[in-house]
Order: C-alpha cells, then structure tokens, then sequence
C-alpha cells in the first residue's frame, strides 16, 4: 500500500490537535444498526432449551415476524453501510487519495453492504414463508428448514469484508499516519484475532465481531486524534 502525497500530509500540529468532529459518529451508528439486526432472531426451543439436534419440524416453529423484522433492519443496515463508504470516500480518500489503505476500508463497507443485502434479504424471505407469515404455504418444511439454516449464519459472514476496514486502519495508523496509532493497532489486532479463530475452529461467522469494532472507532475517531478528522 502506498503512502500518502506530501502535499495531503498532515502537519505535525495538525496531527496531534485533539477536537470534537462529528462525522465518524456514523460509523458508530451504523455498527449499532447492524449489531440490532444481526440479534434479531428467532430459535427453535429444541435448540435454546434441549440443546439437540434441530430438525425440519422444529426450525418452522420460530417467529416469522422476527425474522421479517431482522429482513427490514438489515436493508437499512446495509444502506447505512454504504452511505458510510461514500462518506468515507468523501471526507478522507479524496483528500488522501494516496493512501490505497484508506481505499480499501471505502470498498470493504461496499462489500459487507452488498452481502448485508443478500443475507437479510433471505431472512425477509424465510419470515413471508413460515407459518403464520403473508406467503405462508409456498414451501414446504424441508424447503423452509433450508431457508432456515441459509439464515442461520449468512448474517455473520455479511460482515468478513469488514476484516479489510480493520487492515486499512493499521495501515493508516503506522504507515500513513492518519489515525491514531492506537486504533490502528486495536483494529489490526482484533482483525487478527478473529482470522486465527476461524482458522482454529472453523466458524466462518465470527468476524461479525468487527461490527462492535465500528462501534468503538466511531467514538474513538470523533473524540480521538487522528489527521483525518483534522
């Protein structure tokens, strides 16, 4: 990744001038909007309670109005998402447009908002289809039931672009430096972490992690002392 043009670099007082700037507080906002999406969601009581195997029968017992809830809250999750790649572009890659890191982090939230779109869209769906639901009748149990294990982790994995975000970030911080070095460590360290975890156990949905990630960068970069809120 490149470093920033000279002419972009902050000044050393630049750099270190601490105020208030109130833009990053939508990158808070959207990692809350897709933290509240991401929860919303109903479970067999075999699952919650038994602890067993779920089947066909039990999957189509959990609340379709959840789950066409979850669907709405996600859309505007993932609108929120791309809102805030196109205010990430334009408050910091065109005035940095050297920073390739800073690129990145604007095509990840792209990303994540485009497989946002097409997990909460199915979450939509499985919640019009179940029982009780507008379009209850169109599947049958072993169709809902693979509707319902499609959903069950789809969500989660929306958000591994989001690994990129957290890369970029350390870029920024120790190459750039256009964030605080201590976010950037934190960003690449949690991205870290999360990549060894997947690669331990398996589980392709933990980097959903990296949405409380946005909710404390948020705050950070609108508190914090970074160059780009400068």
């Amino acid at each position: 990744m490149t470093t920033t043009d000279t002419a972009a670099s902050p000044t050393d007082d630049q750099a270190t001038r601490s105020r208030f700037t109130a833009w990053p507080l939508w990158i808070t906002f959207t990692g809350v909007l897709s933290l509240v999406a991401l929860l919303m969601e109903s479970r067999p009581v075999s699952e919650t309670k038994d602890g067993r195997t779920v089947t066909a029968l039990d999957a189509i017992t959990v609340d379709p109005d959840v789950f066409r809830i979850s669907g709405v809250v996600g859309y505007l999750a993932a609108l929120s998402m791309l809102l805030l790649a196109a205010l990430w572009h334009q408050r910091v890659s065109r005035r940095f447009p050297g920073s390739t890191a800073s690129h990145l982090i604007t095509f990840s939230g792209i990303a994540s908002a485009a497989l946002s779109t097409m997990a909460y869209g199915w979450r939509g769906a499985l919640g019009d289809y179940l029982p009780g639901g507008p379009e209850a009748g169109t599947f049958d149990t072993e169709g809902l039931y693979n509707y319902y294990v499609m959903v069950d982790f789809s969500p989660y994995i929306a958000y591994v672009p989001l690994l990129g975000a957290c890369f970029g970030l350390t870029w920024m911080a120790f190459r750039d430096r256009l964030v605080s070095r201590p976010l950037g460590a934190a960003a690449g360290g949690l991205a870290t972490l999360l990549l060894a975890a997947v690669i331990i156990t398996g589980v392709p949905g933990l980097p959903f992690v990296t949405i409380l990630g946005l909710v404390v960068a948020g705050i950070w970069l609108a508190v914090g002392r970074s160059a780009i809120t400068q």
